[in-house]
């Protein structure tokens, strides 16, 4: 299964790269690589993630940042809304439904 990103998930996403890269060369990298490794998870077995929201918005906790990826599936398609902070403005995305 593939993914694709709602616009406003993919600037953040765009952004915490950004941020660790600044932070120290090289761990934008190791951050985009563990999302890849997060989303290759979610599209392998969406279905075993819990529900955030009814009916079928889904999370999934990144393993070495701060991160969990709010997603729904839709068409045969994994939909990213939110890569959220674990620590920072919870349901701030619900706008994006």
């Amino acid at each position: 299964m593939k993914y694709e990103f709602h616009p406003a998930a993919e600037a953040e996403h765009l952004e915490n790269v950004g941020y660790y890269e600044l932070k120290r060369a090289g761990l934008g990298a190791t951050y985009l690589s563990n999302f890849e490794a997060t989303m290759n998870k979610i599209c392998g077995f969406p279905s075993r993630f819990p529900v955030e929201k009814k009916p079928n918005i889904c999370r999934c906790k990144m393993e070495k940042f701060p991160f969990t990826i709010l997603f729904r599936e839709s068409s045969g398609m994994i939909q990213v809304l939110a890569v959220a902070h674990l620590r920072r403005r919870p349901l701030y995305w619900i706008g994006r439904l």
